[in-house]
């Protein structure tokens, strides 16, 4: 019997816009943590779709439950009640303790509706200008607007003008903040991520939060925390800024929520949640059966197989391990620092790294480099310590390798 011949997967499509640059590989399926692609090869997924496929592939419970949704609704639009909106809306106000839920389908439009709340809040305040603090290295979408919040010029570029009404910070530093706010009777909002996600994996301090909160509440500011890509049970907590004790007036969700459905959500506390009234904003996707039954079981499965514990254990293996076998390189300083939480991890190294992706790839493994030099582990909530130790072993000695090349 012939072998079978190998799928050529083009460098780029004739067809398709030409705006990523993407690996050589088509993905054909996968179960759990892995995938195979059209011709058979098998890669361990330590990207899980960017932080998307909460619960893997194939998921024995989740599967069953999308297809039932399928066979009866997939989309209705917002001109009806539908009552899986109400079940998750409920659900996230009980985990977030706040108190109203907006859907849409994806993260930027979530950050989107987050910016016209501050945006109205100040102009109900009698604000005619309203400005928003946001960060360098922030990520919070690609359309005009939450481009302009982005804080990273190589994604703005060509894209002018840009959305005005912002004011960036650095992170981490609340003597920065007052500065740049002090006497600015415009200032309605402080928005970030708990986590820097495209910005290299960059966590806020907890203490930070807290600082950030208190002056919010000194100065009659909304705190908005994007937990697009860090949050829904990521880091071992169901949202990032929990950890520091805190909560925020309007979280923007999106990415894990759904398991790989479209699915986006701002949800919203007492300061937050009347400011948008009918005809204020709206979707037509947003909120429809097929997504909200993906993020209804999706967070019944992460219940009732406990990933929140698991993403805390596993990662904190996951992160040990690196820093065990990266040590030499952490002491010499070619690997600057491993950071994150849970499943969100950093491994940021002293120089641009991009070619790990496909030297990954060809190892069977599955990652991203965000930053330019910040490779990024961010796998499905149901990861192994077995699975763990496996990435461990094919990646450090790709970047053992790849750090001794000539720069």
């Amino acid at each position: 019997m012939n072998a079978a011949v190998p799928h050529v997967i083009e460098a780029a499509s004739p067809h398709v816009m030409n705006t990523y640059g993407r690996v050589p590989i088509a993905l054909s399926h996968g179960q759990g943590c892995r995938v195979w692609d059209v011709n058979g090869k098998c890669y361990l997924d330590a990207l899980g779709g960017i932080a998307v496929n909460t619960l893997g592939h194939k998921h024995p419970k989740l599967v069953p439950a999308l297809q039932d949704q399928i066979a009866k609704l997939i989309h209705t639009s917002n001109y009806y009640h539908v009552p899986n909106q109400e079940i998750l809306a409920k659900k996230l106000v009980e985990l977030s303790g706040m108190t109203n839920v907006f859907f849409c389908s994806t993260g930027l439009e979530a950050n989107e509706a987050a910016l016209k709340l501050a945006r109205k809040f100040g102009h109900d305040k009698g604000i005619e200008r309203p400005e928003i603090v946001v960060y360098e290295k922030a990520f919070h979408g690609r359309s005009i607007a939450t481009l302009s919040a982005t804080g990273n010029p190589k994604v703005q570029a060509g894209f002018g003008p840009l959305v005005e009404g912002f004011i960036r910070v650095p992170i981490n530093d609340i003597n920065a903040l007052q500065q740049a706010t002090e006497g600015n009777p415009n200032v309605v909002a402080v928005f970030f991520e708990a986590i820097q996600g495209e910005g290299g994996v960059n966590p806020m301090h907890m203490e930070y939060l807290r600082q950030v909160r208190a002056l919010c509440d000194q100065r009659d500011w909304l705190l908005m925390i994007d937990e697009v890509q860090c949050g829904m049970g990521r880091t071992g907590k169901w949202f990032a800024h929990q950890w520091s004790g805190i909560k925020p007036d309007v979280m923007p969700l999106a990415k894990g929520l759904g398991s790989g459905v479209p699915v986006g959500a701002v949800v919203a506390g007492p300061r937050a949640a009347a400011i948008f009234g009918p005809g204020n904003h709206g979707t037509t996707f947003g909120g429809n059966p097929l997504a909200m039954r993906a993020g209804v079981e999706t967070i019944r499965i992460m219940e009732e197989d406990g990933l929140l514990a698991n993403a805390a254990r596993v990662g904190l293996h996951l992160s040990n391990g690196l820093k065990r076998a990266l040590q030499a390189e952490l002491a010499s300083g070619q690997v600057k620092e491993i950071r994150g939480q849970g499943l969100m991890i950093g491994i940021d190294l002293a120089k641009p790294c991009a070619a790990l992706v496909q030297q990954a790839a060809n190892a069977g493994l599955l990652i991203s480099v965000t930053a330019d030099s910040v490779v990024r582990l961010v796998p499905p909530l149901i990861l192994s310590e077995a699975e763990a130790d496996q990435i461990v072993a094919l990646l450090c000695p790709l970047i053992c390798a790849f750090l001794k090349e000539s720069t």
